[in-house]
């Protein structure tokens, strides 16, 4: 067995009969190279390379035959390695030309055939093999109006970009996440490609005063798992998400709220094919105090219900999923207390799950539609797969 086959599949089988050829250029970024073949065949690629001349100065081709377990292609031969790889619509699920120099990017954008990778990504776009690129570069080469220029107009020709990571001075290339996360997004073929999904994460914090807050226990954690994986199925997603502590992915668009009122005031921005609602929102809200309360003696709140968002939210759109926790209920109470919040607010399905749950990391979750009920145990992104599938029956 070959080192690369130990790691096949332990993420997912998204990319299981699928093939990526890597086209690796002459960028100091081609030192990510190894790790991310490596995660790409974690979701069931079989990746196959090519590498520029400069590239192999830069990362031993030894080093990246270890990375996916066939010896990269450094020269064209009499073999016509460019037409076997993504010659013909299914040959390659993906040319990935990573990491992109300013040269390279120009270099294709004019057709211009002089490396086992520039002559590769001109067969795949004859061919109608998607194109994607990760460029990296000293952000003024990126400004060049001549680059500006190719890059766009092989955008035009249906090139995906990805990245690149701007700070003022370098155009860096994207990261191995943002790079293995978009290309599963890129050759999906999903359901929910395409497709608008909002997903409302996080907690509520309602203030008490300009210091103090009141707040559920939530960590955000299965909203971004949601999101994530929407996003790699191909999903045009959006996050807005209340307090969280966990790391929210910065190539998701993302919205921040901190109260329900918050939250209240985004809803008419609601236009998406579906909402999902994993926020651990308040019920109750102080008044809050300007300024900050003294802590020299005993403080009494008064709580006031505040309005329920899915109601409103179902109202914008037809598609919801809620989320209800409940404490000390058996599973069939469980399921019956979230049907019945189901069909009162008029809501797609409705995941119901224990209060025990909140922080664990591993959920278990009854999700509840009007055909049945389906439960889900595992890691969090091994239930925000079960509740994916079951919303692709909406769309």
């Amino acid at each position: 067995m070959h080192p690369s086959e130990e790691v096949y599949c332990e993420k997912g089988d998204d990319l299981v009969g699928k093939t990526i050829v890597m086209g690796i250029t002459g960028s100091i970024a081609a030192t990510e190279c190894f790790y991310t073949i490596r995660e790409l065949i974690r979701y069931g690629a079989t990746v196959k390379v090519a590498m520029t001349p400069a590239a192999s100065r830069l990362v031993a081709p030894d080093a990246m035959e270890f990375a996916c377990g066939t010896y990269p292609v450094l020269e064209l031969t009499g073999g016509t390695e460019h037409v076997d790889f993504v010659g013909h619509p299914g040959d390659a699920a993906l040319l990935l030309i990573y990491p992109a120099t300013a040269n390279t990017v120009s270099k294709i954008a004019n057709g211009i055939d002089d490396t086992t990778v520039t002559s590769m990504a001109t067969v795949a776009l004859g061919a109608d093999v998607l194109v994607a690129v990760a460029p990296a570069m000293h952000e003024s080469m990126y400004r060049n109006p001549a680059v500006a220029e190719n890059i766009a107009r092989l955008k035009s020709w249906g090139v995906e970009f990805i990245g690149p990571r701007t700070d003022g001075v370098r155009a860096k290339v994207a990261t191995r996440d943002e790079v293995v996360s978009r290309t599963l997004a890129i050759v999906s073929d999903s359901p929910l490609k395409g497709r608008r999904i909002l997903v409302i994460g996080g907690r509520g914090e309602e203030p008490i005063d300009d210091m103090r807050v009141v707040t559920n226990r939530s960590s955000g954690e299965m909203a971004v798992s949601l999101a994530l994986r929407a996003f790699q199925q191909g999903a045009d997603v959006e996050l807005w998400m209340g307090g969280c502590s966990v790391q929210i992915p910065d190539y998701i668009r993302t919205v921040r709220f901190g109260s329900v009122s918050d939250l209240e005031a985004m809803i008419p921005r609601i236009d998406h094919d579906a909402v999902l609602v994993p926020a651990a929102l308040s019920d109750f809200a102080p008044e809050p105090v300007s300024g900050k309360i003294s802590s020299d003696s005993a403080l009494e709140l008064r709580m006031e219900p505040v309005p329920k968002m899915l109601p409103l939210i179902a109202e914008r759109c037809p598609v919801v999923v809620g989320f209800k926790a409940e404490s000390g209920l058996s599973e069939q109470d469980l399921c019956d207390r979230a049907r019945s919040r189901m069909d009162s607010y008029g809501l797609y399905a409705v995941v119901a799950n224990d209060v025990s749950c909140a922080g664990a990391p591993e959920s278990s979750v009854c999700i509840v539609t009007r055909d049945g009920v389906r439960r889900s145990r595992g890691g969090k992104r091994a239930v925000a797969d079960d509740i994916l599938d079951v919303l692709k029956g909406s769309l």
